[in-house]
């Protein structure tokens, strides 16, 4: 699972806001939502996030891996 809990960890560091975003970076509002809802972003709203907060993609997203996928490990592969 791709969770961006650290995307808005770093726009606080960085002191920009949501409402900045979409006033001033044009960042839809839908986008927003849907990045709090950890949901499917394409790879140019990752990397139009890191352009506008001057950041590497790993102050954005974080994969975790689901529970389940333990089942699908290596292990079950030896």
């Amino acid at each position: 699972m791709i969770t961006y809990d650290r995307l808005w960890e770093t726009m606080k560091e960085k002191q920009i806001t949501q409402y900045r975003m979409i006033r001033y970076y044009g960042v839809s509002a839908s986008q927003l939502g849907r990045l709090k809802k950890n949901m499917y972003v394409s790879t140019h709203t990752i990397e139009m996030l890191c352009n506008i907060l001057e950041c590497n993609v790993e102050d954005i997203l974080e994969y975790r891996p689901d529970e389940s996928d333990g089942e699908n490990s290596s292990e079950s592969n030896a």
